[in-house]
């Protein structure tokens, strides 16, 4: 039986990241499902920092994920979205295997659609269809670790998209299909 507002898809790519997490524990340390996960970001536009403990009690804590939605707002617009909480986990294991706090400065979270078509109209190459509009992608640095090592430590993960913008010095993490890329 399906639960409610669970899509085939999300529950698929919630499963694969239990599946991931499962195999990471053979790998090396990582936290039960009850334990607390904490991010921090810091949003480069904004100057704005939050330390937020997402995941407790086995379960994610629905007022911190809308802080962590606030905090990952499209900084031009202002606009709101939900961010796929399964974003927050892949950031907290990429920070574990890196071995660091997980605390990132942020480029971009969501973008509303017109910060999208401003962007591509002004020549960046911008998906139009960009996982940043459906809060399913970021694009950050892990403080205390190269961004090559931040791409490598994401791909190893296997569960989303990894763009690597060397020139630029940041990463795109999403929850998308697995793929990869490279861009300025």
């Amino acid at each position: 039986m399906r639960a409610a507002g669970l899509s085939r898809r999300r529950f698929v790519a919630a499963s694969m990241c239990l599946v991931g997490g499962a195999a990471s524990l053979r790998r090396g340390p990582t936290l039960a499902a009850s334990d607390a996960r904490a991010l921090t970001f810091f949003n480069t536009h904004t100057q704005e920092e939050l330390t937020a403990v997402y995941f407790s009690g086995g379960a994610g804590n629905p007022a911190v994920l809308e802080q962590l939605d606030r905090i990952l707002r499209d900084h031009r617009s202002g606009e709101i979205h939900s961010m796929d909480p399964l974003l927050f986990d892949c950031l907290y294991d990429v920070a574990a295997r890196a071995g660091v706090a997980p605390h990132f400065d942020v480029i971009s979270g969501f973008r509303s659609k017109s910060s999208n078509e401003m962007l591509r109209a002004n020549g960046g190459r911008v998906a139009e269809k960009s996982m940043h509009l459906r809060g399913k992608a970021i694009d950050v640095r892990l403080r205390g670790v190269e961004t090559a090592r931040l791409r490598d430590l994401a791909l190893e993960l296997g569960r989303g998209g990894v763009g690597y913008y060397p020139v630029s010095n940041f990463v795109h993490v999403d929850t998308g299909r697995v793929r990869t890329w490279s861009g300025k």
